[in-house]
């Protein structure tokens, strides 16, 4: 009862003071329990409070108050989150138990923690009334795709429990898994929570509602009792050892049994500068690439996932854009299996990645990596070396210079010289425009390709510029592809190009009702060259909706324009091409709708339907679940096209459907089942993924993977054949500080 009466009396003394603009961290003596009962501790520590909201509003205090405190030894960092609610004995939403959650169907509470001040790299811990907790990396300032990185896991603790009008979660951050400088008085903090049963969201330091939630523009200042030291030794071993079975029933080959070992270290070379060194890495457990119905004339991105690559990706992964990528993490011991279609494991026996902050301004990235060789696919063994250096210009903009090399050192007798160089490599710089209120943001890049039989036109260069307030949002982007630009350890969809798209939109946001903005949009895309003129172009009317419910609708009316100067089958079915040098102006409706997520019974669906090439297409795409609280969901994404051409070309029927079964006995017990078949390649896909968390980042896995032979039989039925690929794998991993 005590402890109760001075947590009411807290939240009340601390709602008198409206003009708090940081938060005051002191040391503890007293060993925090991560239970979600407040120690006296907590009653000496400072808060943070008066939540703004972000959603559905940005203009007042939260409904659903929330206090933050923070405290710190000689070990941990100390989080503590109060969430009162308004009402009592409520059900909290969360998908599943599974770590790493994200999407707004979760009840949650987060810190983001940007140790540098630099308001563009931060680390974000979570936590929701379960006590399920996620991580995740925070880069280019929270703007912009894939600035939340959630695939990156490390070592932390965290609890939480219910009570009858509020929830208490409770983080312990070890020192040793933050990056920060030494002699620091102060870092930058956010605070936000997600409140499902009434879709609101708020944060500590307001942030408009037109930017991402985890935006670093406006942190607050987390000031330090006394400056920061050095977290000590900080040296972590993570062994694993996996056992392998697989028969190729395909290629009539035997079944293969491997047993292989690996080590991962990780080595703090200063508090902000790590150093990964990885032997003979494997990366089975990794989840299986979600399948597409492939109608691209051009390469599919696939985005990467493995551990080893992921803190401070984007030193690597940040240059270019999008579709014109001079360095791609992927193409380094990623191959494709020519039966089944989907990406499997070439051999990597050494790896090295030192990335990290040198100082305030300056980060470093530098990888080596060996990748085996690859003898059914005639792929010599390579080395690959990249050099990343960022410093940062202004308040939170910054120029980057990148080095790429991939080399071989292997006999010439044994591989195509001509299909397969002695060496790629890569030159380029970078200038990211980030402005102080983030208003505008905005990229300008130059890239150059070497090679051992040096193409002409081996560059790349764009410029992107991007303006956003509540109202108006407008991007312009432009791009020059030369004909020989070619680096091979990237991304590039086309080359030989000149594009130029913009994009402006504007947004209403009702005081009353049951939306929270919608409004209309422009765009157009150009993409030619100074041989056929146009290539592609298109131009979309656009509007958008967005429900307080956190559903949404988006829809478009497409003009396009398409000019083929290679042979070409629409129907993804290797059935009659269209010739080269014909062109086809189309007319399409893309709409998309996204239902209110916080329902047990969710769904999402899409649609790219009109005229096609010189005939017509049918598509419907999307995710139908249904959730089991709190122990995981059943959901089935699918996408259907019917092509409709004229004779002699092919009509036909595209299916790609894939069951999912999400469960999670435990929060560290998880079984998930893939089951994918895509009638384009003929493939039937079984994935079952059982996980253990037996200590933190600590983990056995068994993965059984199967693949068959499956026709679609016209319209009525599907006949599945016999075995294709067949594998089981053990492995068990193990997460060691020193």
């Amino acid at each position: 009862m005590l402890k109760r009466f001075l947590f009411f009396g807290l939240v009340v003394v601390v709602s008198f003071d409206l003009c708090a603009q940081s938060i005051n961290i002191k040391e503890t003596k007293t060993r925090i329990v991560l239970d979600g009962v407040m120690e006296e501790a907590w009653f000496e520590a400072d808060s943070a409070y008066d939540f703004m909201q972000y959603f559905p509003y940005d203009t007042s205090l939260a409904v659903s108050q929330t206090v933050a405190r923070v405290l710190y030894d000689d070990q941990f960092i100390y989080v503590l989150g109060i969430m009162q609610n308004q009402e009592a004995d409520r059900t909290y939403i969360t998908p599943s138990l599974r770590r790493d959650f994200r999407g707004e169907a979760n009840d949650s509470f987060s810190v983001i923690f940007d140790a540098f001040k630099d308001k563009t790299n931060g680390f974000l811990f979570g936590i929701n009334p379960y006590g399920v907790r996620r991580e995740a990396l925070i880069t280019n300032g929270g703007s912009g795709r894939n600035a939340f990185n959630p695939d990156w896991d490390n070592k932390w603790y965290g609890n939480a429990k219910q009570y009858g009008k509020y929830w208490v979660a409770e983080m312990a951050i070890p020192l040793k898994t933050l990056r920060f400088a030494e002699n620091a008085e102060s870092w930058n903090v956010n605070f936000y929570r997600i409140d499902s049963e009434f879709a609101e969201r708020s944060t500590w330091s307001p942030i408009e509602r037109n930017f991402s939630i985890v935006n670093m523009a406006t942190m607050r200042e987390m000031k330090w009792d006394r400056p920061t030291g050095k977290p000590g030794t900080n040296i972590s071993l993570i062994p694993y050892v996996a056992a392998n079975t697989n028969r190729d029933f395909e290629e009539g080959l035997p079944r293969e049994d491997d047993l292989a070992a690996g080590l991962d270290i990780k080595f703090a070379v200063t508090p902000g500068l790590n150093l990964d060194v990885t032997v003979n890495p494997d990366f089975s457990q990794v989840e299986v690439d979600q399948q597409v119905t492939n109608l691209d004339r051009f390469e599919i991105f696939f985005p990467e996932r493995r551990q080893f690559f992921l803190e401070n990706a984007d030193l690597f992964s940040g240059y270019g854009n999008f579709s014109t990528r001079p360095f791609f993490s992927r193409r380094i011991g990623v191959t494709q299996d020519t039966a089944t279609g989907q990406n499997i494991q070439n051999p990597i026996p050494l790896g090295v990645r030192l990335s990290g902050k040198v100082n305030d301004d300056l980060r470093l990235g530098y990888l080596s990596m060996l990748a085996g060789k690859d003898e059914q696919n005639g792929l010599p063994a390579y080395n690959y070396t990249v050099l990343s250096l960022q410093q940062k210009v202004f308040d939170r903009s910054n120029v980057n210079f990148l080095v790429v090399n991939k080399q071989t050192f292997d006999d010439r007798e044994e591989y195509d010289a001509v299909e397969f160089g002695r060496y790629n490599r890569t030159v380029g710089a970078d200038f990211n425009l980030a402005t102080a209120n983030n208003r505008w943001n905005g990229k300008a890049f130059v890239h150059h390709t070497f090679e051992e039989f040096q193409p002409d036109a081996a560059y790349a260069a764009g410029l992107t510029l991007e303006y956003s307030d509540l109202r108006w949002s407008s991007r312009v982007f432009s791009q020059i592809v030369g004909e020989g630009y070619n680096p091979e350890a990237g991304f590039v969809r086309r080359t030989d190009i000149r594009q130029l798209a913009t994009t402006t939109r504007y947004s209403w946001y009702p005081e009353r009702g049951g939306v929270q903005s919608h409004g209309p949009g422009f765009d157009f895309d150009l993409v030619g060259n100074s041989t056929y003129g146009f290539l592609d172009w298109d131009y979309n009317f656009l509007y958008d909706i967005r429900w307080r419910s956190t559903a949404r609708f988006s829809m478009r009316l497409r003009q396009q324009y398409t000019y083929l100067f290679d042979p070409f089958d629409p129907s993804g079915s290797d059935g009659e091409e269209l010739p080269a040098d014909t062109d086809y102006v189309n007319k399409q409706i893309i709409a998309n709708y996204t239902s209110d997520q916080r329902k047990k019974f969710f769904f999402e669906l899409r649609t790219r339907s009109g005229e096609y090439f010189n005939g017509h297409r049918l598509n419907l795409a999307g995710s139908v679940g249904y959730r089991y609280q709190p122990f995981g969901f059943t959901s089935i994404d699918f996408t259907l096209n019917r092509i409709l051409l004229p004779s002699p070309y092919t009509t036909t029927n595209l299916i790609l459907i894939g069951p999912r079964f999400d469960f999670t006995f435990t929060k560290s017990i998880f079984f998930t089942t893939f089951v994918q078949y895509n009638s384009q390649i003929d493939n039937l896909n079984i994935n079952s993924r059982l996980q253990w968390r037996f200590k933190p980042v600590s983990d056995i896995f068994l993965v059984y993977t199967d693949n068959y032979f499956a026709y679609n039989e016209g319209t009525r039925f599907i006949r599945f054949g016999g075995p294709r690929v067949r594998a089981l794998t053990f492995k068990i991993t193990y997460w060691l500080n020193l």
